[in-house]
């Protein structure tokens, strides 16, 4: 059976005025065994329910009906800082194999009135992949939760990242509470970190991560995944990439007793790794820092959007071309505009010469703007 599941394991709380339209593009093949898999599906919205009151259900949809029955959970703390997280993730039946599951990704697309998600294979066997995105509406707050995750040695790293990484932000934050939450995402990171590493599974992730909350955007990093705000039509990267020729990074890595190696002009941790952070890589962990860098903005008018891209796109497209080329296209108020930039921005990098599995996700800031 084909089925398209969002997994709300803790949370799932989209708006009431938010809907998706999300579409999976794969061989028929792929889907031979399901009933009814068509290539696009209309989320309908959920209760509203605070974010941080966990959504216990998981919930699977074939394309023609999609129900949601969310169970509310007492608390044992009010809430103090709401962080809205969602995931899209595909599953199958137990007969289906790896490689139809992960056919699942070839091409994914998502436009919703505030962000827009291209997800594309490159030429590896499978996608590696994953993003999560959602929007909550708090009364007049507008709340939002978006992550990219480029696996590297197999998928199982990025999906447990897409799966993990957001409940254990959000445990953070109501324990440590707003004033705090630099250091509640850095806790979350490296708590995602160590879960991973008792799965005992191969490959390991690099991430990025935004969060939106009352009018400010923390953005964080661990790998190459980048974020690059436009700020009235000129590039800033609010991201720095952790490869092991940063010299900060090599320092890091020496002073632990690793090295850097070059090979064809490319710098590994030990020979064998081009990124100095990230989730998971039990092999190079003692060199492999799951701590991320973070930094937080007021969201200002001259925010126009932000683009969160895994490095599939930014080996090939520089900062400012990404905007240029994305920002007609973000100033349409048709979000399927929007669409249209991470796809145009995908098929610059591969007319470029990209191999790389490339996920991008454009979020128009100013629809969060207090």
């Amino acid at each position: 059976m084909c089925t398209v599941a969002i997994s709300n394991s803790p949370v799932f709380s989209p708006s009431p005025r938010v809907s998706s339209s999300i579409f999976c593009k794969s061989s028929p093949e792929s889907c031979s065994s399901s009933p009814s898999f068509k290539f696009r599906l209309q989320k309908p919205p959920p209760p509203a329910s605070g974010l941080f009151r966990g959504l216990n259900d998981d919930v699977t949809s074939t394309c023609s009906s999609v129900s949601v029955s969310p169970t509310q959970l007492k608390r044992k703390r009010p809430t103090r800082l709401n962080i809205p997280v969602a995931s899209l993730t595909f599953s199958a039946d137990r007969s289906t194999t790896e490689s139809t599951v992960e056919d699942r990704w070839k091409e994914v697309e998502v436009e919703e009135d505030e962000y827009s998600v291209y997800c594309k294979r490159g030429k590896r066997e499978y996608m590696e992949d994953r993003f999560n995105a959602i929007v909550e509406f708090n009364g007049t707050s507008k709340q939002a939760f978006f992550g990219v995750f480029d696996g590297h040695g197999g998928s199982k790293a990025a999906e447990f990242v897409t799966e993990n990484l957001k409940k254990n932000i959000q445990n953070e934050v109501e324990s440590r509470g707003e004033k705090e939450i630099v250091e509640a995402v850095k806790q979350g990171y490296l708590n995602t970190d160590s879960e991973f590493l008792k799965q005992e599974k191969r490959g390991g992730a690099c991430c990025v991560t935004a969060i939106i909350t009352s009018g400010s955007l923390v953005v964080s990093n661990a790998g190459d995944c980048r974020a690059v705000v436009s700020i009235s039509g000129a590039a800033e990267a609010l991201t720095s990439d952790h490869r092991p020729s940063r010299p900060d990074e090599k320092q890091r890595i020496e002073s632990l007793g690793g090295y850097v190696d070059s090979n064809r002009g490319i710098s590994r941790v030990l020979g064998t790794l081009a990124v100095s952070r990230g989730i998971g890589d039990r092999s190079l962990k003692q060199w492999i820092s799951a701590e991320p860098e973070t930094k937080m903005f007021k969201i200002i008018p001259e925010f126009e959007f932000l683009i969160m891209a895994s490095d599939g796109l930014w080996e090939k497209v520089s900062n400012q071309e990404a905007v240029d080329l994305a920002r007609p296209f973000c100033a349409s108020s048709d979000k399927s505009e929007v669409l249209s930039a991470c796809k145009k921005l995908v098929e610059l990098s591969a007319s470029r010469g990209s191999v790389d599995d490339t996920s991008v996700v454009i979020v128009q800031l100013g629809r969060f703007c207090l």
